[in-house]
């Protein structure tokens, strides 16, 4: 099986050597930067990845732009934060030439302030990241996008690790970024919200998350996620109040 590795990027120099350093084994790496102005076009090209440039157009179809760059058909979509390991690896080259399954969901651990995350509802996480893009694709969604697949998935052994969230500074300005993004979202399909109803999705999301799916078992790194994750929770439906209101 011919594959092609599709990476879309911003001022992510910092993290894509770790990543290009891992997808070695792909027939080609496509990069697909929103004008990043640390480096990335040099990490790029030290590790043997094609950097083509576009406008941003959400997560949703500028990850499908960056598919339709691709030469071959089978598609890994991978972060620029996240890293292939070697079982992975293994698993991906011994697929066959022409499998059944449209797409493969592969197990997705990440890291939070310097720890791996293994409850909170973040471990496990499988996710569709390679396909066969004939038979598959991403949604347009702006926010928290997927791949939507015309035929059976299939699960792969292995771990992608995800290194997410080095400082709570980072945490922060993603939070403000993507909370934007998906009031924005829920905006437009017509979605309203007052102020004591995001305060009780944000309470709700940190008790599912700590308790139900266990976020206690992680420690104070675990507290300390459900507690942000309950809050960026409830900026989103209140940016949701203020755009109804505006």
């Amino acid at each position: 099986m011919r594959i092609s590795a599709a990476i879309i990027t911003l001022n992510a120099a910092g993290d894509l050597d770790r990543c290009l350093a891992s997808l070695q084994f792909v027939d080609e790496i496509v990069v697909l930067d929103q004008g990043s102005e640390d480096g990335t076009d040099e990490v790029c090209r030290r590790g043997g990845a094609v950097l083509h440039q576009t406008g941003w157009l959400g997560f949703g179809p500028t990850k499908q732009k960056a598919v339709s760059l691709c030469r071959n058909d089978w598609v890994l979509s991978i972060d620029s934060d996240e890293e292939v390991t070697p079982e992975l690896r293994e698993a991906i080259l011994a697929l066959p030439d022409d499998p059944q399954p449209a797409a493969y969901t592969i197990n997705r651990i990440s890291r939070f302030l310097g720890r791996w995350i293994r409850h909170c509802g973040w471990h496990p996480e499988p996710v569709v990241r390679l396909f066969d893009r004939r038979r598959a694709r991403f949604n347009d969604l702006p926010v928290h996008e997927s791949v939507e697949a015309d035929g059976p998935v299939a699960a792969l052994p292995g771990l992608l690790r995800h290194y997410t969230y080095r400082t709570m500074e980072q945490y922060l300005e993603k939070l403000n970024r993507y909370t934007t993004l998906a009031a924005e979202q829920l905006h437009r399909e017509g979605r309203d919200c007052g102020p004591g109803s995001a305060l009780v999705r944000g309470q709700a999301a940190f008790w599912r998350m700590y308790v139900l799916q266990r976020g206690f078992l992680d420690g104070g790194h675990g507290l300390v996620l459900c507690l942000a994750s309950g809050f960026s929770v409830f900026v989103k439906y209140v940016k949701l109040w203020r755009l109804g209101r505006s």
